[in-house]
């Protein structure tokens, strides 16, 4: 077993490398741009700073349960999962639902009471869970960062970076399950009572531009807007972390990342633009 923890530890490592000739200008707080294949990295900016990351921690929410397996197993809801704040899907006590149909919601939607539901039936309780967390970000390499709960709400000493970000960002880019989950611009979940209700990626960026290809939001008061987005184009797989942006500004200053990272000109960028979003 350690000697699996030990390769997930050197395939997230990121490399140090200059900052790739980028031109543009980063507003958010902090920011990091990377090859997800590699780990090289080509953009960064204050990616060390500790800081609130709001919803974009659901990212690791979601890897420990897919890395769990059974994604199909049934998950049935408690009156503990939906004591949180919204933005929740708003499911009830005694309602079941699959692993499979609850990331759906959690990447997709963001809601924060199918990440409670997840957690505990990960781990127990929403504590043995956190301390999964803190436990696969190490793991993964991350030294810099402390989880609380699973949906990044606010809560005392939960922070983490953009460089621990990006580690998770990576390994989830290359589980298969959640790499469709992510890419998912509309889902159709079903309630236990037969109800359909679409869920809209909250991924402004994934439903802009076709080189965009997933990841996750988030945004507090204290975290600010923040955006991990992956892009894929003339054979280059990339993530861009931005945290502590703004409304607008944090898509923008996303695809401007990930554009650099792809290598795509201004005219190409254009023309992966979709029409409708």
């Amino acid at each position: 077993m350690r000697l699996l923890f030990a390769a997930a530890i050197f395939a997230i490592s990121l490399t140090a490398s200059a900052q790739s000739n980028f031109s543009g200008q980063i507003n958010a707080k902090a920011a990091l741009l990377v090859d997800a294949n590699t780990g090289k990295v080509l953009y960064k900016k204050n990616d060390t700073v500790q800081r609130p990351v709001a919803s974009t921690q659901k990212l690791l929410t979601a890897l420990i349960v897919a890395e769990s397996g059974n994604l199909d197993k049934p998950v049935t809801i408690t009156l503990s999962d939906t004591q949180c704040e919204p933005f929740k899907l708003y499911v009830k006590p005694g309602q079941t639902y699959t692993r499979r149909q609850l990331l759906h919601a959690l990447l997709i939607r963001s809601s924060n009471d199918v990440a409670r539901a997840l957690a505990r039936d990960n781990a127990g309780s929403q504590e043995a869970f956190a301390r999964k967390m803190n436990q696969r970000m190490r793991e993964l390499g991350g030294m810099s960062s402390n989880f609380i709960n699973p949906n990044g709400l606010p809560a005392s000493g939960q922070y983490s970076t953009a460089r621990d970000m990006a580690r998770v960002a990576r390994m989830a880019y290359r589980h298969p399950a959640l790499r469709q989950i992510m890419r998912t611009p509309l889902y159709n979940f079903r309630f236990s009572d037969g109800r359909v209700v679409p869920l809209r990626n909250t991924n402004r960026l994934l439903r802009t531009y076709t080189f965009c290809n997933g990841m996750k939001t988030g945004y507090t008061n204290l975290a600010g807007h923040c955006l991990i987005s992956s892009g894929t184009a003339n054979g280059r797989d990339v993530i861009a972390v931005v945290l502590g942006s703004t409304k607008g500004v944090v898509a923008q200053e996303s695809a401007k990342l990930l554009a650099h990272g792809l290598r795509l000109t201004p005219t190409a960028v254009n023309q992966m633009r979709i029409a409708s979003n």
